[in-house]
Parts: C-alpha cells; sequence; structure tokens
C-alpha cells in the first residue's frame, strides 16, 4: 500500500486529511507544495491538480483531489473506525456541519482569495485579516447554532463518536484562532474543539506541528 498526500503546513484542508489519516492509523508520506513560493503553479503538480490547490492524495496510484471528497474515501477504504454514522439522515447531517467550514468558510479565506482582495481590490494587509476574521466569525456563529439546533453534542459534535464534523470544525477552529476570533463566544464549538484536540491525531496533524512552520504565527 502506498498512501502520499500532497500538502501545506499551514492548508486547514490539508490538516483535515492528516487528522483522518491518523485516526485510521495509516502510514503516509506528505509532499510539501510551498503555496506561498508559488510551488503549485508548477508543471509536476499541474499535471497532478490542475486546480492548483492542496491537499490531493495518492492511494496506490489513484488520485483524490478536495479535502471532503479525500475524507470519505479514506473512511470508505479504511473503515476502522467509522467517521460517518450508519443512517442516511445521520450521515447527510454530518455532511451538513462539516460543510459549513469546507464549502461555505474557508473558501473565502484561503491566500489566493485574500491576494485578489490586495492585488485587484487595493485591500491591505489589515483589511485582508478582517476580511477573514469576519467570515471565521460568521462560521462560528452558523456552527454554534447548528450543534445547538441538533442537540446531539456530547464529547464530539454528534455524540461520543469522532465523525468527519469534527475534523472539519477543528479545523475551522484552528483557522479562526490563528485569526484571533474568540473561541469562548461559541462554547459548545470551543468544547467540542477542546475534546478533539486531546487526541494525538489532531494534535500531531496541526499546522504549526509540520515541516516548514515557523514556531508561531
Amino acid at each position: 500500500m502506498s498512501v502520499t498526500l500532497y500538502g501545506y503546513w499551514r492548508s486547514l484542508a490539508a490538516y483535515r486529511v492528516r487528522v483522518a489519516l491518523n485516526l485510521k492509523g495509516i502510514e503516509y508520506q506528505e509532499i510539501a507544495v510551498d503555496l506561498a513560493a508559488g510551488q503549485q503553479f508548477d508543471a509536476i503538480f499541474d499535471k497532478l491538480n490542475p486546480q492548483h490547490v492542496v491537499p490531493l492524495l495518492i492511494h496506490d496510484g489513484l488520485e483524490i483531489s478536495q479535502s471532503m471528497a479525500i475524507l470519505e474515501y479514506i473512511d470508505e477504504q479504511w473503515p476502522s473506525p467509522n467517521l460517518l454514522p450508519v443512517h442516511s439522515y445521520d450521515k447527510a447531517k454530518v455532511r451538513a456541519l462539516a460543510l459549513v467550514t469546507i464549502a461555505d468558510t474557508h473558501p473565502l479565506i484561503v491566500p489566493r482569495v485574500r491576494k485578489h482582495l490586495g492585488e485587484h481590490l487595493g485591500l491591505s494587509e489589515d483589511q485582508q485579516f478582517q476580511w477573514a476574521r469576519h467570515w471565521f466569525t460568521v462560521g462560528n456563529v452558523a456552527i454554534e447554532k447548528m450543534l445547538i439546533k441538533e442537540a446531539r453534542s456530547k464529547t464530539y459534535a454528534f455524540g461520543e463518536n469522532l465523525t468527519i464534523a469534527d475534523i472539519a470544525l477543528v479545523s475551522h477552529a484552528i483557522g479562526a484562532t490563528l485569526f484571533k476570533v474568540d473561541m469562548a463566544l461559541t462554547p459548545t464549538f470551543e468544547k467540542i474543539g477542546s475534546n478533539c484536540m486531546e487526541i494525538p491525531a489532531f494534535v500531531k496533524a496541526h499546522p504549526l506541528k509540520q515541516a516548514g512552520a515557523p514556531p508561531t504565527i
């Protein structure tokens, strides 16, 4: 079995995949694609992923992009421990919660968006920071309200078993923290994130623990 992850230390999407691989106990090689240096546009990576983003997972020669698709692929290929519930409705609820950050918040704050805001709309670095902070905050509030409405959160988002939703929520919480969003304002969300960060698989995958990461941001 060969598993290779193309990622980058600060990529929240790559973080999600690292967590899933760690939870499943899968050995993998990570190849860093320096997004800040523009390596995602190099000819070699362009052939692998024309979208020029990470993560990209290669399993025995099969290429899968997009973190949500990768998470579900990993869960189906290595089903223990399960990261999705058994029933269809519960699966849909887990996916919906995960996608609040994967599909709604995260795409608005990635470096290429902030770069566009700076280069084409003239936003300063401080304004770009405030842009990202705003959308993380909006995501936090939505997540908190969804968790309360569903009333399933205990140790984790959907009870006592980890799901893909927890992986997605922790990636969001890490990003929100880096942009100095006060997680104490969303206590249910904060509790779940804290519980997850007691698990080595989440800690080991943290952006600041990856090769090339600075000691602090």
